[in-house]
């Protein structure tokens, strides 16, 4: 069902389909006490103050529970941001050394409809009430299938901290059980896949976002990550910072005095790429790359290439670090500008037939914030 994962597997350049900024919460959890079960969700990685407390003990950047004294373990439900296919977890301990959780499970469940339940509020000090015991247990929880088994985890030391697990589930889902065994501290939770969406729902002639992380893209591979990565071009809504958007190091490879061609556009050897998969096949009508926030370190041009890959095409190519593939033109090389949302349309465009992958061609460095490809779904993709 699961194991024990280095950090160099696949699935972490997946979707967090868990984390805040997705829509992600904790509806539940048996106990608050030291620090709520909200921070498992937060965006950003979790800090340490030394001289940080609360009334109730030491402040800490995660969820953790008290030192439990009644039979039983602590757990929490988390509703997925986005509903969808998980393919690992990263259970992290960082910072929690001396009290954090030795154990943990994590349970599956794909719910037709959210539960009412809701914890508002600052929980830190407090317990589940009776009631909220109740309410939970209609859930039946405790019965949803495992994702992943009762597992060692190792403390929360820099080197140590990343309890990287991949998940092998076939089912859509949208709530996990998270349960500590049997109490203590976990800092964060990621949740690594792809979003599933019911395509049945939508209009033929509706156009939508095919790249967007609820609608199913995923980032397959990208060649610099180095200050943020290409999966969150893919997110909701516009960037909230820079951090919130593909940027790539200073390719070291720059000529010593730049040139551009006729039209602006730098001519330099080198660039960065990052390859995409669609949530659905489909033919692209239009194209919005967004550089918002990136001011001082925008690229000076993209390019967007296209293809359409059955699943053991696109194993190949991941297997050779996408150094090959059937790539031809979607959008030709583009002037781009800071801070800036550039759109392109029909007339901007090269190709007029389905496709499922793409990639996105910077040059010669810098930072994009949101990619998005509109166009309409199709059951078959042949160029």
């Amino acid at each position: 069902m699961a194991e024990r994962r280095t950090p160099q597997k696949d699935f972490l350049q997946f979707n967090d389909l868990a984390c805040e900024t997705t829509g992600g919460r904790v509806l539940f959890a048996t106990d608050e006490w030291f620090a709520p079960a909200a921070n498992l969700l937060k965006r950003n990685p979790p800090q340490f103050v030394a001289e940080a407390f609360t009334e109730y003990g030491k402040w800490m950047d995660g969820w953790e529970t008290r030192r439990k004294r009644i039979p039983g373990h602590d757990w929490c439900i988390v509703q997925l941001g986005v509903a969808g296919l998980v393919h690992g977890v990263d259970v992290d301990t960082a910072f929690f050394t001396g009290n954090h959780s030795p154990f943990v499970s994590i349970q599956a469940g794909c719910l037709d409809a959210p539960p009412t339940i809701t914890l508002e509020g600052d929980r830190t000090g407090m317990a589940a009430s009776d009631s909220q015991m109740a309410e939970v247990a209609k859930l039946g929880s405790e019965s949803w299938p495992v994702l992943l088994p009762v597992s060692l985890l190792n403390p929360g030391y820099s080197d140590s901290c990343h309890n990287y697990f991949q998940i092998n589930w076939p089912g859509r889902v949208t709530h996990l059980r998270l349960n500590m065994h049997p109490d203590g501290g976990i800092a964060r939770l990621r949740v690594y896949g792809v979003g599933q969406r019911d395509w049945s729902s939508g209009s033929a002639h509706q156009e939508v976002d095919l790249v967007a992380l609820t609608n199913g893209g995923v980032c397959l591979g990208y060649s610099d990550a180095h200050f943020g990565h290409p999966r969150n071009m893919i997110g909701l809504g516009r960037a909230a910072n820079m951090a919130d958007g593909w940027e790539t190091a200073r390719r070291l490879d720059r000529p010593r005095e730049l040139k551009a061609d006729g039209r602006g556009i730098l001519q330099v050897p080198g660039w960065e790429w990052a390859v995409f998969r669609l949530g659905r096949a489909g033919r692209i009508s239009a194209v919005e790359v967004d550089t918002n926030h990136f001011k001082g370190n925008f690229p000076d041009s993209c390019r967007i290439q296209a293809c359409a890959l059955t699943p053991e095409e696109e194993a190949q190519c991941m297997g050779n670090k996408w150094t090959s593939g059937k790539w031809q033109v979607l959008l030709p090389p583009q002037k781009l500008h800071p801070h800036h949302r550039h759109h392109y349309g029909v007339a901007d465009l090269t190709l007029s037939h389905a496709i499922t992958h793409i990639r996105l061609v910077m040059t010669p460095d810098g930072g994009i914030s949101r990619l998005r490809l509109w166009g309409r779904p199709t059951s078959t993709a042949k160029l």
